[in-house]
């Protein structure tokens, strides 16, 4: 077995073993398993947290727009600051109406806010719908992260398999304990890892950050600046204003806020996160030195920057550390989405068919699902090509319908009705699959409009289309739930 591949080894048997011990001295009931016993406190919710959000997406993805696109690639620092700022004023209401209705699930919010299953239906269809790409995700980055780093000792469809397994047995184990557990040994690795890269690396090929930064604008005039057409100011200011808004929509973040103690554990989190943004930096720099020295990636390829620069530059060892510490960015974020995507089913969809089910018989169905759910994403993960950021983006797309009719319900009562909220989603969601999969853009639809307006993100356009029904309909059904509620 060679280093590498040991190294590998080594931290995904520590990482089971963690996630599996997680659960030693806990009944593991519906509410220990998916949302910690509302225990949680400032740091395990934070890196809980940062390891839900700090994922192959961030290693990978974030390594190979900055090794392709340039300066594009800074909307995913900004995007996150204005999220945690939002955070602050939004979670600690979410937080206090969960734990004041035991609620274990996003749907579980939507569907007692607005007292509307239907509702609460439609947001599980949509979360879980929205959940299953990203777990994708996850698992594509896996499969690449081990066979690239395994030096081809591992084929990607055997690493995401063995990712599988290992993610089932923990999560069906030990539920979002064993997110939490092994999320701390994700954290100190990315931290050591991204940051030693980030430093090192410019100053071995470049002599500095100053050096590194000179010789790419020098061989790529522009590189560093946004470009009129496509990936423009248009759509750099829509993406993060998207992003931002959408940060908490995703179901399994929007879950973790459950975990905590009490409402100031999340405030207190709101406050520090944007400076973990800061690590974002150093994950560029190494996509900004592989420019230069590991030339000719095109395409879903740009995302290997960063494992082909490491192998060049360090030993087998080495090498098998920065793997490991990849490998970690998947598996904690993956078991969160499992946890997450398995309770939806459970609350929101199997208590639809069995009523009377109560907390006992809701967590085995829970547990049960998540083989189901790794299997479907595993199938998923080996029949697919897209490339890292544009995966995670549709996805973004589809949870930030969510946000409209999420905000209108935060005070005392919804300031929308059910009706609206149900219509506002489905014309959201329906424009993002129509524009996302169909491949049609503004400038594909408008030519001739100016590329301020052709560049917008998709996902704003379906934000508006979706908010203007809301309040349409909201207006038109807002007399009729009034006289029901006297």
């Amino acid at each position: 077995m060679s280093p590498a591949l040991l190294v590998l080894a080594a931290f995904l048997a520590l990482s089971l073993g963690l996630g599996v011990l997680a659960q030693r001295g806990k009944a593991m009931s519906l509410e220990q398993w998916a949302v910690g016993g509302r225990g949680f406190g400032t740091l395990f919710v934070f890196l809980l947290t940062a390891g839900e959000v700090y994922t192959t997406f961030t290693f990978l993805g974030g390594s190979g727009w900055a090794y392709g696109h340039g300066a594009p690639a800074f909307y995913i620092p900004c995007y996150g600051a204005i999220a945690y700022a939002i955070s602050y004023f939004i979670l600690p209401p979410i937080w206090r109406y969960a734990a004041e209705h035991r609620l274990h699930s996003q749907a579980d919010f939507f569907a007692a806010k607005y007292r509307s299953p239907a509702l609460g239906v439609l947001v599980a269809v949509v979360s879980v719908s929205a959940l299953m790409p990203y777990l994708v995700l996850q698992l594509k980055g896996l499969g690449i992260i081990v066979s690239e780093m395994s030096y081809g000792a591992v084929s990607p469809v055997a690493a995401v398999w063995t990712g599988i397994i290992a993610l089932v047995a923990y999560v069906t184990v030990s539920g979002v304990h064993g997110s939490a557990w092994t999320s701390v040994l994700k954290d100190v690795m990315i931290l050591v890892v991204v940051v030693s890269l980030g430093v090192i690396l410019p100053q071995r090929y470049y002599g500095g950050w100053q050096p590194m930064f000179e010789a790419i604008e020098k061989a790529k005039p522009g590189f560093f600046a946004l470009p009129e057409r496509g990936l423009s100011v248009s759509w750099f200011v829509s993406t993060v204003l998207l992003s931002a808004v959408g940060f908490y929509m995703w179901p399994h973040t929007f879950a973790s806020t459950y975990t905590a103690k009490n409402a100031n554990v999340l405030r207190r989190n709101a406050a520090m996160m944007p400076l973990y943004q800061l690590v974002l930096l150093f994950v560029f720099m190494t996509g900004f030195v592989a420019v230069l020295q590991v030339p000719g990636l095109r395409g879903a390829d740009a995302d290997l920057s960063l494992l082909r620069l490491s192998k060049q530059a360090f030993s087998p060892w080495t090498v098998g550390f920065i793997g490991a510490a990849g490998l970690l960015t998947a598996l904690v974020p993956g078991s969160m989405i499992l946890v997450t995507a398995s309770t939806i089913l459970a609350k929101n969809v199997y208590r639809l068919f069995a009523p009377a089910a109560d907390d006992r018989r809701l967590a085995i169905v829970a547990r049960l699902a998540v083989p189901v759910l790794a299997l479907a994403a595993a199938l998923l993960t080996l029949h697919g090509g897209t490339a890292i950021v544009p995966l995670l983006l549709m996805g973004f797309s589809l949870v930030t319908q969510l946000a409209p009719s999420l905000f209108l319900a935060l005070g005392t009562r919804p300031l929308a009705t059910s009706a609206g909220a149900i219509a506002g989603l489905l014309v959201g969601e329906t424009i993002v699959a129509w524009m996302s999969f169909g491949g049609v853009t503004l400038a594909k639809l408008f030519p001739s409009w100016p590329p301020g307006v052709t560049d917008l993100n998709v996902g704003v356009i379906a934000l508006a289309a979706n908010g203007a029904v809301l309040a349409a309909v909201s207006l038109a059904t807002a007399p009729r739930r009034a006289r029901d509620i006297e």
